[in-house]
């Protein structure tokens, strides 16, 4: 216990910014470690609302020292069992495993044929120029990736995409594509 806080100040019917100054350096660190020894998930801040609490009534506190420090870890262990229900009530927190992350989102090509049948994805295909029909042909029919078109091609990496980027923007032009491209 410090000179700084004694009975005289806490028995003061308005205490002032000193009373309240003298009773946070007196017990923050031992809220502070109690706090922290109790599991607390943040508890500085948790020690902060404690005193957010206390020193608004402090006017209101009786029993001196002793009964300032029962008032103040009671709001302590008040604060600390809100943080476990609070927990409680979260759902669990995970880190983000991306090896373990099996979605997948359709691009609008993938998702736009799944639309359509496949005599109708034959007859789209045949209303464009042959090397763009070849390309769209091995990368979203056959399921081939960009290079491994590109070599079954005898064309680069490049030329195969756009190839296949001139070849949808075609597709997308024609009216019986726009119907299920539609949102």
């Amino acid at each position: 216990m410090t000179d700084a806080l004694t009975d005289e100040s806490l028995l003061d019917p308005d205490p002032g910014p000193a009373a309240f100054g003298a009773v946070y350096r007196t017990y923050a660190s031992q809220v502070l470690g109690y706090l922290t020894a109790r599991g607390a998930e943040d508890p500085e801040a948790a020690m902060q609302d404690v005193f957010l609490a206390v020193l608004p009534r402090l006017d209101t506190v009786t029993g001196g020292s002793d009964g300032l420090r029962t008032f103040i870890f009671s709001v302590a262990h008040a604060r600390m069992v809100d943080d476990r229900r609070r927990h409680g009530r979260a759902p669990a927190k995970v880190p983000f495993d991306p090896e373990l992350d099996r979605r997948e989102d359709l691009s609008a090509e993938d998702e736009a044929l799944d639309r359509i049948a496949p005599g109708e994805v034959l007859g789209l295909l045949e209303s464009l120029p042959e090397d763009q029909r070849e390309v769209l042909a091995l990368r979203l029919v056959a399921g081939l990736s960009i290079e491994q078109a590109a070599e079954s091609m005898g064309r680069s990496a490049g030329a195969v995409k756009q190839l296949q980027r001139r070849g949808i923007l075609r597709l997308r032009e024609l009216a019986s594509v726009k119907e299920y491209l539609k949102p």
